[in-house]
């Protein structure tokens, strides 16, 4: 059984080249780099099947050439290119009866194939495999006839088996890998599709609910005030709730525009000390009337590039969520460390916190936490200005305890030192 052994060994060469050829095109989703990745694999393969044949006698060389050819002839349609290749390497072991036969052998049956193969590729995948197995156990009946009729001195029992047992069960294997993978990439871009069509169906149901209702009362506003007997003081009351209601509409299209479009169009140094206490005094109002109180803890270092309004804009969307997960009161703390390259800004809370798998949902697409009472529009925009800025967002969380957001940006060298004692700020009651 010395041939058998030798078409097994040369077998799992094969699979083990296969499987490292799977592992590089895993995560690409280019055609191009499949093709290119499969042409080398196919050629690759013939070179092994070569490099460990096994030599009957001085003209005839056996090996496992038949599986790669094969299955890159009917699944590629690379037959003419594989035909010429094999040609090429029988060609190495000398000019003699052997590679005539070669010649003619792989010339008209790379021109078969070839002529085969888009009519191959439209069967059903059990089709497909049945049809590749089918053809590999004719070709090696024809090559033991063919050795037969050359009456070639053999074990017989060893050169039937191997051939009619290792290289059909070859191209089973390989034809069953191909069909999965590529029944797996059919099912990823199926759900790629799906979810974009998700995205699409979600934006426009919060666009149509966070938009509409706003400029519905607006609408309604503009019709009271077209009654000419209006009062001056009650039409300047409408026009202060339709601005009001306009620019309600106009923060949810900003939100989606930042969302959409986060890169920075301007870039300048902030001093994220600074920035942080302004957000604190715009949320004062706030956090009084949810009874919060603020803490900060500023540390000595904190410039960074960026955008101001969209570094104000992150945080705020940040700290509101915050302040409105401590309905009954609370504690919201505000730090910043430094280290020579990193500032880190921590906002921690007391609030209602949340589940392992809502903190991995944050910033997904209208994911929120707040059920009917939100959109999701807030972490999606905080999310998107930390990624256009650079930074990191790391979120720890538990039910009843609170929540900690971290975010981490890279510090500029500032031009001139700016010191901050340690303070605390206490807005409001417990």
């Amino acid at each position: 059984m010395e041939l058998t052994m030798h078409f097994l060994f040369n077998l799992s060469l094969l699979i083990v080249l296969l499987f490292f050829c799977l592992l590089g095109v895993e995560k690409s989703n280019s055609h191009r780099v499949y093709k290119i990745t499969a042409v080398l694999y196919f050629v690759v393969a013939l070179i092994i099947c070569n490099i460990f044949s096994y030599r009957l006698n001085d003209e005839m060389v056996l090996d496992l050439r038949i599986v790669p050819f094969l299955i890159g002839s009917l699944y590629m349609g690379l037959s003419p290119l594989l035909g010429l290749v094999l040609v090429s390497i029988r060609g190495l072991h000398g000019i003699d009866l052997g590679f005539f036969a070669g010649l003619i052998f792989y010339g008209l049956f790379s021109f078969l194939i070839w002529r085969i193969s888009p009519w191959f590729y439209k069967r059903t995948s059990k089709q497909r495999i049945l049809y590749s197995v089918s053809t590999t156990i004719v070709v090696s009946l024809m090559i033991l006839i063919g050795i037969e009729i050359l009456n070639v001195p053999i074990q017989t029992f060893d050169v039937w088996f191997a051939y009619m047992v290792v290289p059909p069960l070859g191209v089973a294997m390989i034809s069953c890998s191909i069909e999965i993978i590529n029944k797996n990439l059919l099912i990823r871009n199926h759900l790629v599709k799906s979810k974009k069509l998700e995205v699409v169906e979600q934006m426009g149901a919060a666009i149509s609910h966070e938009i509409r209702n706003p400029l519905t009362s607006a609408i309604g506003f503009v019709q009271l005030m077209e009654d000419d007997s209006l009062e001056k003081e009650t039409r300047a009351q409408y026009l202060a709730i339709l601005k009001e209601e306009l620019e309600s509409a106009e923060r949810v299209i900003q939100d989606y525009l930042t969302f959409s479009k986060p890169e920075l169009e301007s870039l300048e140094k902030l001093n994220v000390n600074e920035e942080l206490s302004n957000v604190l005094k715009l949320l004062y109002p706030l956090a009084n009337r949810n009874s919060v109180e603020f803490t900060s803890n500023f540390s000595a270092v904190g410039l960074i590039e960026g955008n101001r309004q969209k570094f104000l804009q992150c945080f705020i969307n940040v700290m509101k969520n915050a302040i409105e997960s401590m309905p009954s009161g609370g504690v919201l703390s505000i730090k910043t460390e430094s280290t020579t390259q990193n500032i880190t800004i921590i906002i921690q809370d007391t609030g209602m916190g949340m589940t392992k798998e809502q903190v991995s949902r944050l910033g997904e697409p209208y994911y929120t936490t707040k059920g009917g009472g939100g959109t999701g529009l807030g972490m999606m925009v905080v999310f998107s200005i930390v990624r256009a800025m650079k930074g990191t967002v790391h979120v720890n969380s538990d039910i009843g305890t609170g929540s900690v957001f971290e975010f981490s940006f890279k510090l500029c060298k500032p031009e001139t030192q700016e010191s901050y004692d340690e303070s605390t700020v206490f807005l409001g009651n417990r």
